[in-house]
């Protein structure tokens, strides 16, 4: 089963288009969930996406609630926040999970770390900076996940 990439309300378009490319090169659905602070269109969401974009599986959502409803009863769902108590490689990740990330500006909103607080990990990170990149947050997670089934894509 797929691993799903979840980005909610994603506002810079390269970034996106990284994740885009990596959810192609390891198999993963992408979910856009939300606003996005660009469109679909955006040359520089393209341009980071390269041409593997027509190899991409995307799904694309209106709201948390309308995601939530696409996701089967028995799902992992693991919200990655910088809030988060534990460092990510604590997580168990089994196929078919949701890796769930905010925007890059405000994070993920305090009623889904709330709601999900005990599946919520961080990226462990000096305190010289507040957050990775999106994009690099999403890969290291993600290839987290592929080491864990200890197999090759």
């Amino acid at each position: 089963m797929p691993y799903h990439v979840v980005l909610v309300e994603p506002e810079i378009p390269w970034n996106t288009g990284n994740i885009a490319r990596t959810c192609v090169g390891t198999g993963s659905i992408l979910h856009l969930v939300g606003r996005c602070g660009f469109s679909l269109e955006d040359k520089d969401l393209k341009r980071a996406g390269l041409d593997y974009w027509p190899k991409l599986a995307l799904r694309r959502h209106p709201s948390w609630s309308d995601f939530l409803k696409t996701v089967p009863p028995q799902s992992v769902l693991l919200l990655l926040s910088t809030k988060g108590k534990h460092p990510y490689w604590e997580a168990s990740i089994p196929d078919g999970s949701y890796l769930i990330f905010g925007s890059e500006t405000r994070g993920l909103p305090a009623e889904l770390l709330g709601r999900w607080g005990k599946n919520v990990y961080r990226i462990p990170i000096t305190e010289d900076i507040r957050s990775l990149n999106l994009s690099t947050a999403a890969g290291i997670v993600l290839y987290e996940a592929i080491r864990q089934k200890n197999c090759p894509i």
